[in-house]
């Protein structure tokens, strides 16, 4: 049936109207130019306009968009999206009456989320508009688009490095990754930004490219392109631009006075100005010389005065020479007499030494005598510590005599048997335990000894790694044979959960279960940036079952534990009275959390073909890792060409890039296919994979090409990085080789009793019998704890029976073998009576 064009009107206003009233009635999204009812009082030649119409807008990530309408007058406010109705039940209404005129007004809001937009596919954008009513019609508004927002990771085009001559013009391209909207971009130079507001000499095409119209010295330095949008903000890699000066030659000098050849000079210097930055030198020579005319050239025969000259020179270097001669004979007598008598006299003047195990010689009772190393002998010693001597008794001179009274005329007895001599028979006993099979790898990463109640100190050379047995640790009548081992972390499985990395190298004291009455202290390397904020920090320990345990949260113990750690920039110290495998793991809290990563670059030592590999290095900053990777470069025939560098790693997800620069095509071509070579972030990260490293594969034109000048970069993306300059060459030279040469650190792995040691056994308990008990100055442990800087550890140090013995224990730990005894003594001098005399410790006292 037909409708009549009038109707329509009517009949669609009825429609709108019904379905606007009834409760839960059908929405109809075919629903135009609807005509409510008049409202009273309202004007009927007043049409809607509009005070807040929808503007266009972003979604960023999923988090939805507003859309706002706001109409004067208005009875009714809905949002068309992409030519639909949105239902009513998404609408927020606001309404309200405009105290100026009188007139009702209505506000109007709806969320637009992501789904909602990505369902409109095609070209068309997705859009939306509100139409408001009263009684004398409708109005709409203007169309707003809702876009996601998004920038790509990849650069169009990036900046690449350059060499220029000073002043000439500098264009570094850079095309911003597509995104929505628009990205912009900046410039970076040194990571401080470019204003060309600031410097007439710079400014930025609308193509992005940054210009420098006349390149100076202050100009070298890594430009960086930064895009950025409300999404994003993404950095190109950087582009090295290098502003070079060739040599020239400064005016010559004034011609010297004519001398005894008859011939006088002058020199140039290459200053005006002098090459920089990889520039040109000066050709030619810069000294001139020439003989001199015949009026300048002065007769040279010797006459007499300077025959006399001559004869004293000759007769005062001749006297000199005697009197030498006599200086020297004086010295080697008096050497002589010293010799019979002087086995150390360095106990006069340091603060502590090592009591006299034997008495000195009669003729000289002032002297003392070091004491022998137990640890380097086969027999066994029984005797006193200070066996007592007539006649004057040497004194040892402390100040602040109350802390240092006499123990007593008690003896003391050591028994002492090294340890065996066979690193095979030792294992080979460890082998028939059910636990930690897998222990050596080698006797260079493992240590072992036989100890008693004296105590003793294990070390794993070159490797940071050493474990403290301090006095009385092990029972009075036992004798433990203890070891220390560092394992690869590819040899045991330390599962690591979410952001979890291993920060310390992977090591085992043992046997597990002997029984320990005193804490022993393991020490080792980490390669975290310690920050409460930026990392939790925990020790792991193996069980019996092999699984892993979380036995301490660092900065959350408690003096009750069976651990405690002091966390130190690159090392860590652990109490622990339970032998067994230990690991420091860390969680990243934020992406502020860092590795330290130490960047080596390595070549071979010889040359024999035309390709020359230089390896670059990116492991753990720790005294194993490092010793592992030196290890393996002398077996490949490697050596270092270039100081090592320290890069900050950060948990960032971003990968490690590494690109070399600058090689001369003239004499080198490169056999890299792709601009740069990368490391996956996990690989780093979870610190398990050794030896991380990547190849650079070069290629002489000819054999005869020896020097090599080129640039290896190392960096993060969107985060730290170091660069390379290297030029040296490749048949001989060695400048860098012994940067890295292994020491041994204290001699043997293996000290037992006092010389484990570098504070004496009897001073040591007199200073612990004299700062355990509390007083009332002050001049106690904690006082001590204070000026060690280790006061953040009081609550655990009163947990034990003796706290000094804790804080010297300590202190051994962390200074051997070159800790500075004077300093210590020094502390513990300054805890007393400032009027308190000099006390004296003497042999006949022990």
């Amino acid at each position: 049936m037909a409708v009549r064009p009038g109707l329509w009107p009517a009949l669609l206003g009825i429609v709108l109207s019904s379905w606007l009233r009834g409760s839960g009635a059908q929405q109809s999204a075919t629903v135009a130019n609807p005509v409510p009812n008049p409202v009273p009082g309202s004007n009927p030649d007043l049409l809607p306009h509009f005070l807040v119409e929808p503007e266009d807008v972003y979604i960023v990530k999923n988090k939805p968009v507003l859309l706002v309408c706001k109409a004067l007058p208005a009875t009714q406010i809905f949002f068309k999206c992409n030519g639909e109705w949105v239902r009513q039940v998404d609408h927020v209404i606001e309404r309200s009456t405009d105290e100026t005129s009188g007139l009702p007004a209505m506000e109007v809001r709806i969320n637009v989320s992501r789904q909602q937009v990505e369902k409109v596919f095609g070209l068309e954008e997705y859009w939306c508009q509100c139409v408001a009513w009263s009684s004398s019609g409708t109005t709409k508004s203007q169309k707003a688009y809702i876009r996601i927002a998004y920038l790509r990771k990849n650069f169009e085009q990036e900046p690449l490095a350059k060499e220029v001559s000073l002043e000439q013009g500098i264009v570094l391209p850079c095309r911003p990754p597509e995104g929505i909207p628009p990205a912009e971009v900046e410039w970076l130079r040194n990571e401080d930004l470019v204003d060309p507001s600031l410097d007439p000499n710079v400014y930025i095409t609308r193509e992005h490219s940054l210009v420098v119209r006349q390149a100076r010295l202050a100009d070298t330095a890594n430009y960086t392109c930064v895009a950025k949008n409300i999404v994003a903000r993404r950095r190109s890699a950087s582009a090295a631009v290098i502003v070079y000066v060739d040599g020239s030659w400064s005016p010559w000098s004034k011609w010297s006075a004519c001398g005894l050849d008859c011939t006088h000079w002058r020199s140039r210097e290459c200053s005006d100005p002098a090459p920089r930055n990889g520039g040109e030198e000066c050709h030619g020579a810069d000294l001139d010389t020439r003989n001199c005319t015949s009026d300048l050239c002065v007769h040279t025969a010797s006459g007499p005065e300077d025959v006399a000259l001559y004869v004293g020179l000759i007769a005062v270097a001749v006297c000199l020479l005697l009197l030498l001669l006599v200086l020297i004979l004086v010295y080697c007598r008096k050497k002589e007499g010293l010799d019979s008598d002087v086995a150390d006299s360095s106990i006069l003047t340091s603060g502590f030494q090592p009591v006299s195990i034997k008495p000195s010689k009669a003729d000289n009772p002032h002297l003392l005598t070091i004491q022998p190393d137990l640890s380097t002998t086969t027999t066994t010693y029984q005797g006193s510590l200070c066996p007592r001597q007539d006649g004057p008794s040497p004194k040892f001179q402390l100040t602040n005599g109350h802390l240092l009274s006499p123990l007593g005329g008690g003896r003391h007895t050591l028994h002492h048997s090294s340890p065996t001599s066979e690193a095979e028979d030792f294992v080979s006993r460890l082998s028939t335990q059910n636990y930690f099979r897998s222990l050596p790898r080698g006797t260079s990463n493992m240590a072992y000894g036989t100890f008693n109640f004296l105590g003793g100190r294990l070390m794993i050379p070159n490797t940071g790694i050493s474990l403290l047995i301090p006095p009385d640790a092990i029972p009075r009548g036992k004798i433990y044979e203890i070891y220390l081992t560092l394992h690869r972390p590819e040899d045991v499985r330390l599962p690591l959960a979410g952001c979890q990395t291993l920060l310390s190298p992977i090591v085992s004291c043992g046997p597990p279960g002997v029984l320990l009455t005193r804490p022993v202290i393991l020490a080792m390397d980490h390669c975290g940036e310690p920050s409460p904020e930026s990392w939790s920090l925990r020790l792991k320990k193996q069980s019996c079952e092999g699984s892993w345990e979380d036995v301490l949260h660092l900065g959350e113990e408690a003096p009750s534990h069976l651990y405690y750690c002091q966390l130190e920039a690159g090392a860590c110290y652990i109490f622990t009275e339970q032998l067994g495998r230990f690991a420091l793991v860390g969680e990243a809290l934020s992406v502020a959390a860092a590795k330290r990563l130490k960047v080596l670059l390595f070549a071979p030592v010889a040359c024999t073909s035309l390709e020359y590999n230089i390896r670059v290095y990116c492991l753990h900053d720790t005294h194993d890792a490092l010793k592992e990777v030196v290890q393996l470069e002398k077996q490949l025939g490697g050596q270092l060409i270039q100081e090592p560098r320290v890069l900050h790693f950060k948990d960032s997800y971003h990968n490690l890039r590494l690109s070399i620069h600058d090689v001369p095509s003239s004499l080198w071509k490169s056999k890299l296919l792709v601009s740069y070579q990368e490391i996956p972030f996990y690989h780093i990260w979870n610190g398990t994979q050794q030896y991380l490293h990547c190849t650079f594969t070069l290629e002489r034109v000819s054999p005869s090409t020896s020097d090599l000048a080129c640039k290896v970069w190392v960096w993060q993306v969107e985060g730290d990085g170091q660069s390379f300059n290297i030029s040296f060459n490749i048949t001989k030279d060695t400048r860098f080789a012994e940067l890295l040469a292994l020491e041994s650190e204290g001699g043997v792995p293996a000290l037992v009793g006092p010389s484990a040691f570098k504070i004496p056994f009897l001073i040591r308990q007199k200073i612990i019998t004299s700062l355990d008990p509390p007083c009332s100055r002050g001049a106690d442990w904690r006082t001590l704890a204070q000026k060690l800087h280790l006061d953040s550890h009081l609550s655990f140090f009163a947990s034990k029976p003796s706290p000094t013995a804790m804080i010297l224990n300590l202190w051994e730990a962390r200074h051997f073998p070159n800790g500075n005894l004077s300093q210590l003594a020094a502390a513990v001098a300054g805890l007393g009576q400032p009027d308190a005399g000099l006390f004296t410790v003497s042999e006949a006292e022990c």
